[in-house]
């Protein structure tokens, strides 16, 4: 029989001894654990083996292992013995540990039976464990016992606070309201045993918030605690909740949350306009729904229970004004309705209530939900554009009315208190054709030109008024012009007719319908009247048949048409109208003779020809010739004449007055500029590339240098090489312009070996400066050499 239990010592203080027995095994069993220590033969060792197997009942129970959890000592924590009846205390038992945390959190002593906890537990992490313990013989390894599962659990201590796991906490309740209106519930949870001990029991508590919400310490749900509560006075509510276990007991552990509470809004404000009048101004010329002021209500109270509703509800401009409200900004937007005159009104009072449209029945007691302001609203004169009236006009007018005619009066005028003087005129866009004329100043509209109803049957056009004092100022009015008809258009073919009659024909036969158009619309309608024209009254070939009904019929009046005797005829025709005065006009009608065949078919309408042999004698044909010959001869020499004749593109100075500007009064360059330039080489530039007259105001010795003179020495930093070259390319170039013209070299030179000529300077001057250097500079500077430069004894210059 096998005993366990759990054994007090100095190193265990929570150790909990517990004895266990074990039922009585088979008497085999017994014998064989109590009796001799023979050993079992094989054959009954596989019997017993066979007994212990067949065995339905077990052979031992254990009871239940504690040990307790956070467990912080140094050494192994004892938690069991093990043992059975069989052991003799020689060490011949060797227990056995098995399961759940064998070896890893539980150890056995193999020889006393001893459980040892080597690590530290935590019954939150794992409550219990499940092991098997087994003994056998050390010597031979056999079960000494049958093994058997047992279980340690861990028993619990107070090591977890309460948590409030969905913590912070977001609510709301609506303002007003009664003492005890439930907020929202918060929960704490506690890791801890909730069936040892009081370690996970809660309770709850307020550690902020008051007076304004309280707590049940049971449940955890929070209440308003304070009556009428303001949103407006306060909104928001920081609350702490405390949760303590031990059921709230000293030394309890306790969390906290907090919770945001916010109060909702309700309609328990009324809305009120902050001024009771309102003073405001509008243009005259405001168009309608055009913004004239904002009014608003406020309220203290927002979303829904804000929202505001104006009308007007009296007052002398409920027809001209209307007022609406934005959703938005909860306003009131006062507009025009009608068009304003400041002549005709120049101010307006207006009623204007603001309402809350939703209402909650248990704050009616604090309204009335609705306000009143009065609204005085002033109409600015502005400076109008003149008015027509009628501002429309119809005008009838027969097209053959005398240029000058007064068709209709416009009439406008200023609709400001000032009323100015208006201006008439047309405006051109409307009239190209410039048909009509308005006067300026009494708006007569006159014709100023034949109006031509067949042309233009409608005219529209407006006339302009304009302000005397303010051009800027402008009215206009449309103006519409029926052109009346009257019979002014004679009729005439509808088409161009051309009638074929056969050689064959009879007598009363039918050779061509005609009809007539008129442009003219008379009411009744045209009605046309067709005859033959006087001259052809007695027409002995055709005759004409007046249908009356707008056609007429033409009749052969004989038979035997010849294309050889006549192959053309000509009928006038004359069509008088129904008009008032009687047009009437004539017209041709073309007959053509032709040949047919005997079903009347045209075959040929063309005459035949009357071919006379005819022939030119050898001598005709001779002197025909001779006179294209003659003429062709005369053009030849007069050709040559006129280019002998032709005058030369250069003339001679002498024989054309026109060619030069000889002498004139002006002091000129010197004696050398007598004569101005050739204008010859401006009439033709190619006949001057022949004839290439020298510049006679150039030297000969200077030219023929200049001709030598490369164009790269345009760069040479001599002046005087610089327009040398430039006069080498004014003589090469024949399409340069006059030679008396001002070239601009755009040069300044290296400066003058003479330095300053200024007059101001010539106090400084030394008197003994030579000038030998003008002699090397030219004829041009030959004058100044003489007066400046030095000469020898004889005279020469030096």
């Amino acid at each position: 029989m096998w005993t366990s239990g759990r054994m007090s010592n100095a190193k265990n203080l929570f150790g909990l001894g517990v004895s266990l027995y074990f039922c009585g095994l088979m008497d085999l069993t017994t014998t064989m654990l109590s009796g001799s220590a023979r050993p079992l033969t094989e054959g009954q060792e596989d019997n017993l083996s066979d007994k212990l197997h067949q065995r339905m009942k077990r052979s031992w129970v254990w009871n239940q292992f504690f040990v307790l959890e956070e467990y912080t000592g140094t050494d192994p924590l004892y938690v069991g013995k093990l043992h059975s009846d069989m052991d003799r205390g020689d060490g011949s038992i060797k227990y056995i540990l098995s399961g759940e945390g064998a070896g890893i959190v539980f150890t056995i002593d193999d020889t006393t039976g001893d459980i040892h906890a080597i690590q530290r537990l935590d019954r939150e992490e794992r409550s219990q464990y499940t092991l098997r313990a087994q003994a056998l013989d050390r010597r031979t390894g056999r079960p000494m016992e049958p093994e058997s599962e047992f279980i340690i659990k861990i028993q619990d201590i107070n090591d977890n606070e309460p948590k409030f796991l969905d913590g912070p906490y977001v609510a709301s309740v609506p303002e007003m309201s009664p003492v005890g209106t439930s907020v929202i519930q918060v929960t704490a949870t506690d890791a801890d045993d909730p069936t040892y001990g009081n370690s996970a029991r809660v309770v709850y508590s307020i550690l902020q918030g008051q007076p304004y919400f309280s707590v049940d310490s049971r449940t955890g749900l929070i209440r308003t605690a304070l009556m009428n509560m303001d949103r407006e006075a306060k909104e928001y509510y920081e609350v702490i909740i405390q949760a303590k276990d031990m059921g709230g007991q000293l030394g309890g552990l306790a969390g906290t949350t907090t919770v945001n509470i916010t109060l909702s809004d309700v309609n328990d404000n009324p809305p009120r306009f902050p001024q009771k009048h309102y003073q405001m101004s509008v243009l005259e010329s405001a168009p309608v729904s055009s913004t004239v002021g904002r009014v608003v209500a406020k309220d203290l109270d927002e979303g829904i229970n804000a929202e505001m509703k104006y009308s007007l509800v009296d007052g002398d401009g409920l027809d001209v004004f209307d007022i609406n409200t934005d959703p938005n900004y909860q306003v009131g937007i006062i507009t025009v309705r009608k068009p304003l005159s400041f002549e005709s009104k120049k101010s307006y009072t207006l009623k204007v209530e603001g309402a809350n449209p939703h209402l909650e029945m248990r704050f009616l007691n604090l309204g009335p939900f609705r306000d009143t302001t009065t609204v005085h609203i002033s109409v600015e004169d502005v400076d109008e554009p003149p008015v027509f009236e009628p501002s429309i006009y119809f005008v009838e007018v027969p097209e053959d009315v005398d240029i000058g005619t007064t068709i209709q009066i416009i009439s406008a005028k200023d609709p400001d208190v000032t009323n100015n003087s208006i201006r008439y005129s047309i405006d051109r866009s409307s009239d190209p054709g410039r048909f009509f004329y308005v006067d300026i100043t009494s708006g007569a509209l006159m014709t100023a030109r034949p109006l031509d109803r067949e042309d233009i049957s409608w005219h529209n056009i407006t006339v302009l008024a304009m302000e005397l004092n303010n051009p800027s100022q402008v009215g206009s009015v449309s103006v519409t012009v029926k052109v009346l008809d009257v019979n002014d258009n004679a009729p005439e073919f509808a088409r161009f007719y051309e009638a074929f009659v056969c050689e064959n024909a009879k007598a009363g036969q039918l050779i061509q319908t005609v009809s007539a158009i008129d442009r003219d619309d008379p009411q009744e309608g045209q009605h046309f009247y067709y005859s033959l024209a006087p001259e052809a009254a007695n027409n002995p070939n055709f005759t004409l048949r007046d249908n009356q009904d707008n056609t007429a019929w033409i009749l052969t009046r004989r038979s035997g048409f010849r294309q050889h005797e006549q192959n053309t005829f000509y009928l006038p025709i004359l069509i008088s109208d129904n008009g008032r005065p009687v047009l009437s006009s004539t017209c041709t009608l073309t007959v053509h003779v032709c040949s047919c065949d005997d079903e009347g078919m045209v075959v040929s309408c063309n005459a035949e020809a009357y071919v006379l042999p005819v022939s030119l004698s050898r001598g005709a044909l001779i002197a025909i010739l001779a006179c294209i010959f003659v003429l062709l001869v005369l053009v030849l020499l007069i050709l040559s004449m006129r280019r002998q004749r032709k005058q030369p593109y250069i003339i001679d100075e002498e024989e054309n007055i026109h060619e030069n500007i000889v002498r004139y009064d002006d002091e000129g360059g010197g004696e050398e500029d007598t004569e101005a330039f050739d204008i010859a080489a401006m009439w033709n530039p190619r006949e001057a590339q022949l004839v290439v007259k020298n510049r006679q105001d150039m030297l000969p010795e200077i030219e023929s240098l200049s001709r030598y003179v490369p164009q790269a020495c345009v760069m040479d930093n001599n002046v005087h090489n610089y327009v040398l070259a430039k006069l080498y390319e004014a003589d090469m170039d024949l399409w340069a312009p006059p030679f008396d013209s001002l070239q601009t070299y755009m040069f300044e030179g290296n400066g003058s070996v003479a330095e300053s000529l200024s007059s101001l300077q010539s106090v400084t001057t030394d008197s003994d400066q030579s000038y030998d250097y003008l002699t090397d500079w030219g004829p041009r500077f030959k004058k100044l050499a003489e007066m400046y430069g030095a000469t020898d004894s004889s005279g020469a210059l030096w």
